[in-house]
């Protein structure tokens, strides 16, 4: 009797923990369920709200107030494209943008610089025209007073370093390499032996990043052998390149010899067809090699007269530094380092430039 009230307690005993165990397993099972069921219902609630939040957004950079710097005179060569370039970025994004035009005066350009930190925009987009000892303290204040500095066309490289993880990147042409990039490839069409004659019209003596390109371009003729006659383009050229037709017919007059002419601007270069033909120069009898393209470029071109040119496609100069300066200001992106100068302009493509410069969008 005694062992058979053994084996059935520890058979009670058994099953008590087989209870146990298909308690504790059809417990777990309902509670994953559950929790199956939870983590579905809060993704199907929270659907609506995530798909929101990537939908594409119309003028999504309203509200948004920009200082916008096209560089040179209103319409004129260059700086129009710019100011395309930053209508229809306005137009695009939706940001309030004030425009300051500076006649390519770097002075005139920091002043203009420091009124718009006065008024506490959100964002700068400038040229790095007046270098880093006299610009970049104004960086400092910008990004100090929350204001995104972004430069365009000329490079600000020590405070680009300093800053890019807020925001400030550069839209435009490598200049020193553009410019040796220029003076080798005319350099190479043209046969240019050592000895033979060159001139260089161009910003040498400004300061910084723009300085840079007139250097390459001497670098690159020296580096042939050539003789390189330079002149430096004074102010009243820089704003109004008709100012300049008596420097170069002397110019010329005086070294009839020159084989290659480099004008390092963009509006002397829309100039050229003015000055060949105030020189009596015919096509061909200088090799013309310049900066930016524009109606009277690509005229010139079509004339003989402007054999080469480095497209730095200034539109997107204008764009792409408002777009930038949204992206950092609405999503904390880091500053944008595009290079817009790609390819060379002459007779065998100009046709399909021309439409677009004539519309000044390249």
């Amino acid at each position: 009797m005694e062992a058979l009230d053994g084996i059935l307690m520890r058979a009670i005993h058994k099953l008590s923990n087989a209870a146990k165990i298909w308690e504790n397993e059809m417990n777990f099972a309902i509670s994953r369920k559950l929790h199956l069921c939870a983590t579905a219902l809060m993704m199907t609630v929270a659907a609506p709200s995530m798909l929101s939040a990537t939908e594409p957004t119309a003028k999504w950079c309203a509200g948004v107030k920009i200082a916008a710097f096209p560089g040179g005179p209103q319409g004129g060569v260059f700086a129009n494209n710019v100011y395309n370039g930053f209508l229809q970025a306005e137009l695009d994004l939706g940001p309030k943008v004030t425009y300051y035009f500076s006649d390519w005066d770097p002075n005139k350009m920091l002043k203009q610089i420091q009124q718009a930190l006065a008024t506490k925009v959100d964002g700068i987009a400038t040229y790095g025209f007046g270098g880093e000892p006299a610009t970049a303290p104004l960086v400092k204040r910008a990004f100090e007073q929350g204001t995104i500095f972004t430069t365009l066309n000329t490079a600000l490289p020590d405070s680009q370093k300093q800053y890019s993880a807020k925001g400030l990147g550069y839209v435009g042409a490598p200049n020193y390499a553009a410019g040796f990039a220029l003076a080798s490839e005319a350099a190479k069409r043209t046969g240019l032996k050592s000895g033979e004659e060159v001139f260089v019209w161009g910003l040498k003596g400004q300061g910084g990043d723009r300085g840079q390109r007139t250097v390459g371009v001497i670098e690159a003729f020296e580096k042939v052998g050539a003789k390189v006659i330079y002149q430096e383009i004074d102010s009243a050229t820089n704003g109004s390149p008709n100012a300049g037709t008596p420097t170069f017919v002397g110019l010329i007059k005086a070294n009839p010899g020159v084989k290659i002419v480099v004008t390092d601007h963009g509006g002397l270069t829309a100039n050229v067809g003015v000055y060949a033909k105030a020189a009596s120069l015919k096509p061909g009898d200088v090799y013309f090699a310049g900066f930016d393209m524009s109606p009277n470029t690509a005229k010139a071109v079509k004339e003989g007269f402007q054999n080469l040119v480095i497209d730095q496609q200034p539109y997107l100069q204008g764009y792409l530094p408002i777009l930038n300066i949204c992206l950092t200001k609405k999503y904390g992106f880091s500053g944008l380092h595009i290079n817009t100068a790609g390819a060379f302009v002459d007779a065998s493509n100009v046709d399909i430039v021309a439409p677009l410069a004539a519309l000044e969008i390249r």
